[in-house]
């Protein structure tokens, strides 16, 4: 259908909407910048449904899927999912092994329909421990897209914020003993300098940040990034994420007062 741009297709888009929902309150021109999720609790999903871990991360594709679409519908920008982060190696290997098809085979499969809708790939984090046939499918969809003037899709894989601030000041440090950086230039560093050395480096910083299943922890997720985004927090589980816990979401978030330390 394209980007919702009044009531009408609003309605057309999540029809029927579901009683808790005010969708005549949604307000198209204050949606997200930027929207951040932690997708948590396929392992619970497939414990509940006597199911393996691997059939929860395999039912949580419909979830990503919703969350891709609706958020390009509604006019999100930038979305930024957490798939995988530097912490979980410490999966056991099969889980591991079985993560690594479903990006593949999944972005690979979605692809042609994210080039058609002008969404640009992206990812962050450090590809190269990743198997060579899923960080090729990363590169691949990140090379295809890169001029895609629609929502910027961000897939943060392998990706650990304290690494990630770790690697920044160590580059900043490198360059202050190649004399790139004089002491008073340094002093002079401010955080929207040191964004710049972030992965995330030319991506406003996320204005809304979602967690499913409950968890009040943000996992080494964004860690500067998000010092001033609002924060959602759903009991639900991610394979059970839908249109209609996004646009909750957002109606929490457009509810809410934005003051960033201020009165």
């Amino acid at each position: 259908m394209g980007k919702a741009t009044n009531y009408e297709q609003l309605e057309q888009m999540f029809s029927p909407v579901p009683q808790d929902i005010d969708l005549a309150a949604l307000d198209l021109n204050r949606v997200p910048n930027h929207l951040a999720v932690i997708m948590d609790g396929n392992g619970r999903w497939a414990t509940a449904h006597g199911k393996n871990r691997a059939a929860g991360h395999r039912a949580g594709i419909k979830g990503v899927r919703a969350l891709i679409r609706t958020s390009n519908d509604i006019g999100i920008r930038y979305l930024t999912i957490y798939s995988f982060s530097t912490e979980n190696w410490s999966r056991p290997v099969s889980e591991v092994k079985t993560l690594m098809s479903l990006f593949a085979k999944t972005l690979a499969t979605e692809l042609d329909g994210l080039h058609e809708e002008q969404v640009r790939v992206m990812t962050i984090g450090d590809l190269s421990p990743l198997p060579n046939v899923t960080r090729e499918v990363f590169e691949v969809a990140t090379e295809r897209t890169k001029n895609n003037p629609g929502m910027t899709l961000i897939i943060a894989v392998n990706y650990g914020s304290q690494l990630e601030i770790v690697h920044a000041t160590k580059s900043i440090a490198l360059k202050a003993l190649k004399g790139e950086f004089n002491a008073e230039q340094i002093e002079a560093l401010t955080p929207k300098d040191f964004s710049q050395w972030l992965y995330t480096a030319g991506i406003p910083d996320p204005d809304l940040l979602i967690r499913t299943s409950g968890e009040y922890r943000v996992s080494n997720f964004l860690l500067f990034q998000i010092a001033y985004s609002e924060l959602y927090i759903t009991q639900t589980l991610w394979p059970d994420f839908d249109k209609y816990e996004l646009l909750r979401a957002v109606l929490s978030y457009q509810s809410r007062e934005r003051r960033y330390g201020g009165v």
